[in-house]
């Protein structure tokens, strides 16, 4: 990317702030979200972690920070690899790239494959080119879902504690 261009991609994020969120997912969204998420976690083991970024801070664009690596950043910060079965999965939207991520913890990396998650990502990218935010974090919480109940299914009577919040993290 030239200067020209790293300058409007600057110029696209430093717009955005949390107000830009809020106006895609108002909080009704984001309590049908929320309510997603916790419905979800009561049949497997693994944790959902939402992430909504307006635009990344300027600081990581003037290092050109790939999308892929911010997200895998949040990953961390938001402690979606600190579950007991390494099982944790971020699905990461960045608004001002329109770009989407899915990091999953190394328990459940091991068992599906990247073109399975590549291609969960290009069905929320056509939800979010029509601005159907929601509806794509919908979808993607449901495939997540999927993917996490076919291989960290709960037995009837196994514990299984919130080790994550279930709200959506918005940046």
């Amino acid at each position: 990317m030239g200067v020209a261009g790293r300058l409007l991609r600057m110029l696209r994020h430093g717009w955005r702030d949390a107000s830009d969120v809020r106006r895609v997912l108002d909080a009704a969204a984001l309590a049908r979200l929320q309510a997603a998420v916790t419905a979800s976690e009561r049949h497997h083991s693994g944790e959902i972690r939402l992430c909504v970024e307006a635009g990344m801070p300027l600081s990581l664009l003037w290092r050109q920070m790939p999308v892929r690596r911010r997200a895998l950043g949040l990953f961390g910060e938001l402690r979606v690899w600190d579950t007991v079965h390494n099982n944790g999965v971020l699905i990461y939207l960045l608004l001002a790239d329109r770009a989407i991520e899915i990091v999953a913890d190394r328990g459940l990396a091991q068992q599906v494959p990247q073109a399975q998650w590549d291609t969960l990502v290009e069905r929320m990218r056509a939800d979010f080119a029509g601005a159907s935010f929601e509806s794509g974090l919908m979808q993607a919480v449901a495939a997540v879902d999927g993917v996490l109940r076919e291989h960290f299914a709960l037995t009837t009577g196994q514990d299984n504690p919130n080790e994550l919040p279930d709200d959506v993290e918005m940046r």
